[in-house]
């Protein structure tokens, strides 16, 4: 996953639009997006499940791969003591394989550059948010992404580089709207109604006299 980052279009507008725009008299910053990004618990949590779910098709090419390679490996032994027919057929055979083995390779690229894409344009307009908050909280006028080739920036001082300060404030924020919302108190349950007085018994008569 990071060898593939992908900058997303909003943040490279942004970049560019600050880029352009005159310095003016006040507080400058940079941030590194991409590394922002990846650093965030979500993004290595979204890297490791991406990871996962790759993990097979991968082991599958490079199972492949190796079987090409065996079979080039017993071509190239049997230079000479293999026929020409069963030379001509395992070549063959190899540059299908080769052939079928580009075209997983290629598919399984594209998707997993449309899953990388699908996850920074989540990511990225939640860090977006963070960064535009923090700059308006700080007073910044002005922060620049460093992150791509393609800036303009070639030097900057440590001391204005909020990258660190935007992941803990991201990772914050995450934690916070992830928290469970606190449960009401459940209402104490009533008392136990007392038992009705039982009633008394009768009081017994007197024998009567005998006459």
């Amino acid at each position: 996953m990071r060898k593939n980052l992908i900058l997303l279009p909003a943040l490279a507008m942004a970049a560019t639009a600050f880029a352009q725009t005159p310095a003016q008299a006040g507080k400058v910053a940079v941030i590194a997006v991409q590394q922002a990004i990846i650093s965030t618990k979500e993004g290595q949590k979204a890297a490791s499940e991406l990871d996962a779910k790759t993990a097979p098709k991968k082991k599958d090419i490079e199972d492949k791969q190796t079987a090409i390679n065996g079979l080039q490996d017993q071509l190239n032994k049997g230079q000479n003591t293999l026929s020409e027919t069963a030379k001509t057929n395992l070549y063959k055979d190899i540059e299908t394989r080769k052939k079928s083995l580009q075209r997983e390779v290629q598919d399984a690229q594209d998707e997993l550059d449309q899953d990388q894409q699908k996850i920074l344009q989540g990511l990225g307009q939640k860090m977006m948010a963070v960064i535009e908050k923090y700059a308006r909280d700080h007073g910044f006028l002005m922060v620049v992404d460093v992150s791509s080739p393609q800036s303009p920036i070639l030097y900057a001082s440590p001391s204005i580089d909020i990258t660190k300060e935007i992941i803990d404030l991201y990772d914050q924020s995450s934690a916070q709207l992830s928290a469970p919302a606190a449960t009401a108190p459940k209402p104490a349950a009533p008392a136990p109604a007392a038992p009705a007085p039982k009633p008394a018994a009768p009081a017994s008569r007197p024998p009567a006299a005998k006459p």
